[in-house]
């Protein structure tokens, strides 16, 4: 099925692509890596579409050619402005991380994923035991295992979850010998951002 040209809209050039980075980030907390690719898949839909409507290859390739320059040109104008920081991106979402109950390895990961630098999710992630435990407290509350409900028959499924969870051995050996009210303590500790 072809398009109207009229209907594809005008190519992405650097004003409509900040226009986009901007829209998007008013919704969601990203990295420069993750709004590279958002605005990467808004030239390609663009490119599509221009296909489609039967636009001519070479205005195409010209159009996409300029909207993937000016892409690094956007993150670092909105990086300038400070509307993009990964370093406060990746402290954010560690806390929250935490306080779901995440292992500091599997927070290393998702901030990764999420295309954070790997020396500023470690600098977003020191290495700290007690918030480990306090992550692996919150971890089996949300579960309901052991201590916060069941018995020593739930032991053994709670230390399998805690290692699919990142959790090392020994935090989860004391996170599992801990009383439900000392487990809460630390939970609420995490959830309060003392730890």
């Amino acid at each position: 099925m072809k398009r109207n040209p009229r209907d594809i809209g005008a190519p992405p050039d650097a004003a409509r692509l900040r226009e986009a980075a901007l829209a998007h980030l008013a919704r969601f907390a990203a990295t420069e890596a993750g709004l590279a690719r958002v605005l990467g898949r808004r030239v390609d839909r663009w490119v599509r579409a221009a296909e489609s409507a039967g636009l001519a290859p070479d205005s195409i390739a010209q159009a996409r050619r300029d909207g993937r320059a000016a892409i690094p040109l956007v993150i670092a104008a909105l990086r300038d402005l400070g509307a993009l920081n990964d370093t406060t991106f990746a402290e954010s979402r560690a806390r929250r991380l935490a306080r779901e109950g995440h292992s500091r390895r599997a927070a290393l990961v998702h901030l990764a994923m999420k295309g954070v630098d790997q020396d500023i999710a470690a600098e977003a992630l020191p290495e700290s035991p007690e918030r480990d435990l306090a992550a692996a407290c919150a971890y089996l509350r949300r579960r309901r295992l052991p201590p916060f409900a069941g018995g020593e028959a739930l032991r053994m499924k709670a230390l399998a979850a805690l290692a699919r969870g990142g959790f090392d051995r020994d935090i989860a050996e004391r996170a599992l010998a801990l009383d439900a009210d000392s487990a809460e303590t630390l939970v609420i500790a995490l959830r309060q951002g003392t730890l």
